[in-house]
């Protein structure tokens, strides 16, 4: 049996048993359900603990646990018609929510998620931002005399200052017209009153970027094909220039504002061109030249860890996995603590009076085997307490030992290019069937080391799942990301056959393989088969790009979410020009390339999806029926860009499952 290198920039992990493999697989729904755990906060105290949950119910809900000695969990807030998000402690004794809901689907006009205030024991509950679509609450307890429209957004809660209770959250409202966004407000979380920043926003903005305490700082703006943003300092109406470029060649990125004034950016280095955390230096007008974090091999992702007075007590960063490097010793002391309790684990420690005599924090335990535990730690707790304690596990039905392990592996391309590749397999010895799962995008980065459902569902039935960071992706460097530009079905898709080939060369995949994926996965699920269609068996494509035209150039008759700035503006650049590039759009068009499709096929849409609407589908079925290979197809009321609703999620798991079977045969 081959011994597989958990990577996460942590620890070696263990080895499965051989017998684990011929374990009965656990049920989809395992896999693709809500979790336990959705989210757990401390509150600014520490003394609370807030948690969403379902507390197995239909509905995720929010509870409170008192860490205080005597104190009980209570169950804060549920909705009927909705599932709680987005909490946000406003102090101690007030918390902030929004309400979603997905109960028909993903796609339909569910209406904007709105915004409630509550206390902690479910008192004092306030809707402070309408709902669209929805009635506004009138259950005897909820006031609502006061509300914002429903174009308004939380923006930012002010971290809490010594000596200070706030009471107020920082709101933005947006318009629909390319999303441009108004002066923020500060809003009153018991009163509903509101009042100005006394700062006026510069015209076309789109983004804000704030300190600790809610004071705007950056403004992002977007105008015919350029992009800007903008420097102010506090007390100041005057907003500085601090860059304005295309859309697609900003000189630096923005990354965050301390309490001191620095601002944060980040710039591409090196042949890689590879983004790196630096300073902005105010007199040179410049990012400074040496920076402050790099991460070889990957973009800078992540942020510095600040306690409450500001000051730096660490990094956070995302290489493959998630890394943190504290600069304090009391918190690397800690980390020690949790990397011995829980080995082979990620332990990402948020805390309260960071590093004091008293501090309290809540660390997340995960690995690519174990979704994730949460435990409390607590430096001077309760009487008859322990220093830690478990708070419960994020899904509750995984069992880590029949999961597969995940790694990243950086191979070349066939022109030489690094081409980094997951890999997530069983304890099953010897070559196995295969999966090519592409990730959607696809200008984003595909994956992190952890636990992820489809993959561990995939190499539960017995295949190997190999996922790559085709040229394109993001997190990688600059010019990884550029070279995917105008390369849609042509070096981007070799990339993919390349993981493949790489990995049955190894002996890791037979040559049994299959190619799966969602969105722009999907579409490279498609053009896999005309390319390569010796490589592949058959594939899966969901949500899928199937006509490039109707991608960058709209129509009419069909409703999309794609702008009419992206399609004047970046999709030319990054996909092609539809007069200019007309015949390589033609040429790599799944659509357009129908009859080259032999493979078995399954197909599978949201019928109300606006991202790629069901037209995609439809024009494919109907182009590959009358090239005499029908796909299996299945579409889903009510779904969007993703399966939202649970029996969804398994029907489609459940239908691959025996497509796989039925031409794999692992």
């Amino acid at each position: 049996m081959r011994a597989w290198k958990r990577r996460a920039g942590v620890v070696a992990g263990l080895v499965l048993s051989a017998g684990v493999a011929h374990a009965a697989p656990p049920p989809a729904e395992v896999f693709f359900k809500d979790p336990a755990i959705v989210e757990a906060v401390l509150s600014p105290s520490g003394r609370k603990l807030a948690v969403r949950s379902a507390f197995d119910g239909n509905r995720i809900g929010l509870g409170v646990l008192d860490l205080s000695p005597g104190g009980k969990p209570i169950r804060t807030a549920q909705f009927k018609d909705g599932d709680i998000s987005r909490v946000h402690w406003v102090n101690d004794e007030r918390l902030v929510f929004s309400v979603v809901d997905l109960s028909d689907g993903g796609g339909r006009p569910n209406g904007a998620p709105g915004l409630f205030a509550i206390n902690p024991d479910g008192s004092e509950v306030r809707q402070l931002v309408r709902r669209m679509g929805r009635p506004l609450v009138t259950d005897g307890r909820t006031r609502n005399d006061r509300l914002l429209d429903w174009n308004h957004r939380l923006l930012a809660v002010p971290r809490p200052q010594p000596g200070e209770v706030n009471e107020e959250v920082l709101m933005v409202e947006f318009s629909t017209d390319e999303h441009r966004l108004e002066t923020p407000l500060w809003l009153n979380t018991r009163t509903g009153r509101t009042r100005s920043t006394g700062v006026n926003a510069p015209p076309n903005t789109v983004g804000w970027v704030t300190d600790s305490r809610g004071e705007l700082r950056v403004a992002l703006t977007r105008h015919e094909g350029r992009r800007s943003a903008l420097w102010r300092e506090p007390g100041s109406q005057s907003w500085q220039p601090l860059y304005e470029s295309g859309l697609l060649n900003a000189p630096f990125g923005i990354n965050a504002v301390d309490d001191a004034g620095q601002l944060y950016v980040t710039r591409t280095q090196g042949p890689a061109g590879e983004l790196a955390l630096g300073l902005y230096d105010f007199e040179a007008r410049a990012p400074s030249k040496k920076p402050l974090v790099t991460v070889p091999g990957f973009d800078f992702n992540g942020r510095v860890l600040n306690d409450t007075a500001g000051a730096a007590l660490g990094v956070r960063v995302i290489a493959d996995g998630e890394t943190t490097v504290w600069q304090n010793a009391a918190m690397r002391a800690l980390q020690a603590q949790a990397d011995e309790r829980m080995p082979g684990h990620i332990n990402s420690i948020s805390c309260r009076r960071c590093a004091q005599p008293d501090m309290v924090a809540l660390v997340r335990s995960y690995s690519d085997q174990e979704p994730g535990q949460f435990w409390l730690y607590q430096a001077q707790p309760p009487d008859g307490e322990a220093n830690w304690r478990p708070v419960g596990r994020v899904r509750n039905e995984v069992k880590p030992a029949e999961m597969a392990q995940m790694e990243l592996q950086r191979i070349k391309a066939r022109d030489g290019r690094d081409l980094p590749v997951w890999i997530t397999k069983g304890a099953a010895a010897g070559p196995l069937p295969a999966v090519v799962l592409v990730h959607g995008g696809p200008w984003v980065r595909g994956n992190v080391w952890g636990w992820h459902g489809m993959a561990q569902f995939l190499a539960s039935r017995g295949y190997v799942v190999i996922e790559p960071e085709f040229r394109g992706s993001t997190g990688y460097g600059h010019a990884h990301f550029r070279a995917g530009f105008k390369q849609w079905g042509l070096a981007m898709q070799d990339d993919v056959a390349d993981a493949l080939r790489w990995t049955q060369q190894q002996g890791i995949a037979s040559d049994k393989a299959c190619i799966a994926g969602a969105s722009y996965g999907g579409y490279s699920t498609l053009m896999g088969l005309v390319k390569d269609p010796a490589l592949y068996r058959c594939g899966v494509a969901w949500l899928a790009v199937t006509d490039l035209e109707l991608l960058v150039r709209g129509s009419w008759w069909v409703n999309d979410d794609t702008s009419s700035a992206a399609r004047q503006f970046t999709l030319p650049e990054t996909i092609g020009d539809s007069e200019k590039d007309a015949a390589l759009l033609a040429a790599n068009s799944p659509v357009r390339q129908a009859a080259a499709i032999k493979a078995p096929l399954l197909l599978a849409f949201g019928e109300a999806d606006v991202r790629v609407p069901l037209a995609h589908g439809e024009r494919l079925r109907k182009a590959m029926r009358e090239a005499g290979n029908e796909p299996a197809w299945v579409t889903y009321p009510g779904e969007g860009h993703g399966f939202a609703v649970l029996k969804n999620r398994v029907d489609f798991a459940e239908r691959m499952e025996t497509f796989l079977a039925r031409h794999l045969q692992p």
